[in-house]
């Protein structure tokens, strides 16, 4: 179980774009983590008065978003090391199913499996459950990972090829 600082440690990410409070279980292949959603998070602000219950459904592109921070934690795992000076690159999502809405005082249990792996080029699949109900399915993501001098100029001075 690791808490906020391992999580800031190993994801770029930084509020209000963080969107994994806490990991609960984590092995070579597999990783569950949370997410509880509130109405304090920035994207309620936009909230008027006298809003629908459908007003305030957490969107659906960051309860995915919040899976695949979950997917890059269990892929930076295996060897950290080996991962200095990368970036890794979300790819390709199949078959990604929302089932219901997720709404404040939800808490997203992610559910992430490594499916392959093959050089720098790993595929995961998983579910998000709130509840014990399946919220999202995640039929295939595909993450790699790059030499950051490849990708950025401003290592090398020059363009990427």
């Amino acid at each position: 179980m690791t808490g906020p600082g391992e999580t800031r440690a190993a994801l770029p990410h930084r509020y209000p774009m963080l969107l994994v409070d806490r990991v609960l279980t984590t092995g070579a292949e597999e990783i569950r983590a949370v997410k509880a959603v509130t109405l304090n998070e920035p994207w309620y602000a936009r909230l008027g008065s006298g809003p629908s219950e459908a007003d305030f459904a957490y969107p659906d592109f960051l309860v995915l978003e919040s899976w695949t921070q979950t997917a890059g934690l269990l892929a930076t795992r295996p060897d950290e090391e080996a991962a200095d000076g990368l970036t890794m690159l979300f790819g390709s999502m199949r078959d990604v199913e929302f089932h219901r809405p997720v709404f404040p005082g939800d808490v997203i249990e992610h559910h992430v499996r490594l499916v392959r792996a093959v050089n720098d080029t790993l595929v995961f699949e998983g579910d998000s459950r709130t509840g014990g109900e399946t919220v999202l399915t995640v039929g295939t993501v595909t993450v790699a990972f790059r030499p950051r001098e490849r990708l950025d100029t401003k290592h090398t001075g020059s363009a990427p090829r």
